[in-house]
This record gives C-alpha cells, structure tokens and sequence, in this order.
C-alpha cells in the first residue's frame, strides 16, 4: 500500500488548490528549529540503522519544510495530505511477535470453544486433522497499517468533524485485529472440516485477501451512514496573487540554505565514521579455552543455531564439565546497515518461521554474576521428536541471550541501541555482538539448572 501513498497525497493537494492559492506564503524561519531536530533523529536512526525510525524522520523533515518555506496558512490547508505521507513509511516488524501471539490465544480458545481438542505449543498447535502454526504473514500486521490507511482516507474525505474522523480511524485499527483473527479461525476451521482438503495451500493466501477485501467493503458501508455532506469545490475559492512577492523571496532563499546545511552534516559525519569502519579489521574472536572449571569443547550435538542475521563473524562451540555440556553462540557485527545488524526484530534465539524448534516460554530476568540488570532475555525452547531405542523424546533448551556493545553488556534490545549510539557518537566504531548461552535438558527444569551453573 506504500506506493499508493505519494499518488494519493498529491491528488488530495490538487483538491485543495483553490484554497491553497488563496493563501499568502510566507516563510517561517523558526520552523529551523523541529527541522533540525528532525535532521538529528534522521542522523541518529541512520547511525544505528532503526529504518523506521530514519525514514519516519526524513518524511517528517518534508512536512516540516511546507510551513518552514510557505507558512503556516498554507500548511494548515493541507495538513492532512501531509500528515498522510507518514504512511509511505514501511513499518510494523516490532508487532510481529505479539500479534501472531494474539491470533494464535484466538484460534486455540475458539477451537476449543467449538468442541475440538488443541494441544499448544507456543506458536504451534494440533488438532485431530492435522498441525497448524501462526507464522509472520498470519499475524495481521499488513491487514492492521493498509486497513488504517484506508481508513484514515475514507475518514477525511467523508468527515468534516475532527471527532467522527478519530472514531472511524480507531475503528480502522480495530477491526482488522479482530477480523485477522476470525481469518486465521475459519481457516483452520475449513481445513479441518474438508479433511485438508481446502485451505492448506494456495487457496490459503487466497482466502485470507478476499476475506481483507469483504472487510473493508463491510467497514466502508458502516463508514457512510454517518457520512457529511461535500464541503465543494476548492477550484470556487477566490485566489490571491499566486506569485510570490520580493520580500517572500528574499526571505525563502536564506531560510532554504539554513535547511540544507542542517540536512547535510549529520550524514557527513556519518560517512566519515563508516569509512573508518569499512577500514577497520575484522576481530578474531578466540573465547578462553577455560572458565573456570569450565573446558572448551566442541558445540553441543544439537541440530539448532540462533537466528542471527549476516553476522560479520559468526562463532559456535560449547563448554564442557563433568559430563555436562553448555553452548555458547556469538554473533559479531561491525559496519552495521540495513542488511546485517546486531538488533533487529528479524533476529532472534528461534527463527520466526522454524517449523522444528519452538519457543514456548520466554521472559526477562536479572543477573548479577555478568554485571547485567533485569531485561536479560532467557528462552524455552523444544526441539523436534526424536525416537531413541523406541521411546520418544524431545530436547528440552534452555538459552539466555545477550549483548556486549564497547566492552559492556546490556539485556534490552532498546538499551543496546542506545549503547550502539552512545559508542558511535563518542567517535568509536559500532562493533557489538548477540551472546546467547543454551543447555539441553530432559526437562526446562534440568536444563535452567545446568545454565544457572555456568553463568
């Protein structure tokens, strides 16, 4: 739905151009002021690289510029059209998580509710047709921000009162949760009740854009029974002189060089901080051959690895101690970009979409032993079934994870951001790395017990 966005923008603009004409421009020099700050955020997320973050800035920094070089009358008149670019911005991933959470608590206790057994396993579930699980594009995330989007217009365009345009446009946030939710049911439901024989493959996808469409229609529908008369024709408004006068001229032109200095020389220094870091060797990353009583050895012979991004240096081995082993995985990054960061919600102790591994408790705790406060993250985590002289079995993992940024460990992922910042800021480079500590257990208990040790 992003692409739409510029479209629509200047198509609601044009709307408005008898009334944008009729104003007088007039350049508001203190709109430097959010600019620069804007032009700061815009460099910081760039530092260290929130893309969200950096994009929303940079649209942010173009709106501001209509009331810094046209003024405040003119931006008035299309202040909505402007605020409405913010959703060109692609956004969202830090949802991912808790929605396929909410849909899959939705699916079990419907099930549930319509007779049929469930046995759950965080994002995984069995019925008595077959597996099911809630992966990112089941989440509602896409439904959540083009619903919004298209809500938020039909809010403007049909509503003159501030207040019947906020009630719609929180209703456009509403309903796309709910109906993703009654999606993902009927779904299952379908598939259950037709043997698997409709709604596992193609027809899946299928299902779920037409039931999006259904949803809209429906939402449009309730939308026009409150619907306000036109408010006409802008192209009627009597205009002014269009032409800007020599005083405006004389004014927008220092006002349009105080911008670009401001826009320019946070990426300049930017620049000059990643060519030090381009330059910069690789580390080697050489762990103790022993802690303690503690021994390095080789990885524990799971078939499982964290899911970490493009690391620019990846190391996996384990330590070892009457008998008991613990792993230990680093990932270490340095030059950090969209493509390869050390945090970033695509990263991860379980892989989103692993359809073997399951992450089925997760919380954050305190330790004092590594010097790190309450937000270290310590993970449940099942393995696949495996049958080992007829019985059953299924590796029980504990992992707790971890940052190391300039010499210091943190447990938040916000925290480590900050830190990578900080550290850049401070003229040093951006190394950091992920540590995640892991045993395997017959039970979490077991497991939570052998890492309790180590660390």
């Amino acid at each position: 739905h992003g692409y739409l966005v510029v479209p629509l923008v200047l198509w609601m603009v044009w709307r408005r151009r008898g009334f944008v004409l009729a104003q007088t421009p007039r350049p508001m020099p203190i709109m430097l002021v959010p600019l620069a700050l804007l032009t700061g955020l815009w460099g910081l997320a760039d530092m260290v690289s929130v893309n969200a973050l950096a994009q929303f800035a940079f649209v942010g920094m173009l709106i501001t510029a209509v009331p810094l070089v046209l003024g405040s009358a003119v931006a008035r008149q299309i202040a909505f059209p402007l605020a409405f670019l913010l959703f060109a911005v692609p956004f969202g991933e830090f949802m991912l998580q808790p929605m396929m959470n909410w849909t899959a608590d939705f699916v079990v206790a419907a099930l549930r509710l319509s007779g049929i057994p469930v046995y759950r396993e965080g994002l995984f579930f069995v019925i008595p047709t077959g597996n099911w699980s809630v992966i990112d594009e089941c989440s509602g995330v896409r439904y959540l921000i083009a619903s919004f989007m298209v809500g938020s217009l039909f809010a403007y365009l049909n509503y003159r009162s501030t207040l019947k345009r906020a009630i719609f446009m929180a209703f456009a946030l509403l309903m796309p949760i709910l109906a993703n939710w009654l999606r993902a049911y009927i779904i299952v439901m379908m598939g259950h009740l037709s043997n698997n024989r409709l709604a596992t493959g193609v027809d899946h996808i299928l299902y779920g854009w037409v039931f999006f469409g259904v949803v809209i229609f429906v939402m449009f529908m309730i939308g026009m029974r409150w619907a306000d008369a036109d408010e006409g024709d802008s192209t009627s408004v009597e205009t002014k002189a269009a032409a800007a006068s020599d005083g405006f001229a004389r004014l927008a032109i220092p006002v349009l060089a105080a911008a670009a200095l401001l826009i320019v020389w946070p990426h300049a220094a930017i620049a000059a901080l990643e060519s030090r870091e381009r330059d910069a060797p690789l580390p080697v990353l050489d762990l103790p051959q022993a802690i303690g009583t503690w021994r390095l050895t080789d990885k524990p012979g799971l078939d499982w690895e964290p899911s970490w991004r493009n690391p620019r240096v990846e190391w996996h081995r384990g330590y070892a101690q009457d008998g008991q082993q613990i792993g230990v995985y680093v990932a270490y990054y340095r030059g950090q970009g969209p493509d390869s960061k050390l945090v970033s919600s695509l990263n991860a102790v379980v892989g989103m979409n692993d359809r073997r591994w399951n992450a089925v408790g997760a919380r954050a705790i305190g330790t004092s032993t590594l010097g790190i406060g309450a937000g270290l993250q310590e993970f449940d985590i099942l393995g696949p079934e495996s049958r080992l002289g007829g019985a059953a079995s299924r590796p029980h993992v504990v992992a707790r994870s971890f940052y190391w940024i300039d010499g210091r460990l943190y447990g938040s992922d916000a925290v480590a951001k900050l830190a990578t910042a900080w550290s850049r800021l401070g003229g040093r480079l951006d190394d950091g790395a992920a540590v995640v500590i892991y045993a395997s257990g017959e039970n979490f208990d077991q497991a939570r017990q052998l890492v309790q040790a180590f660390h």
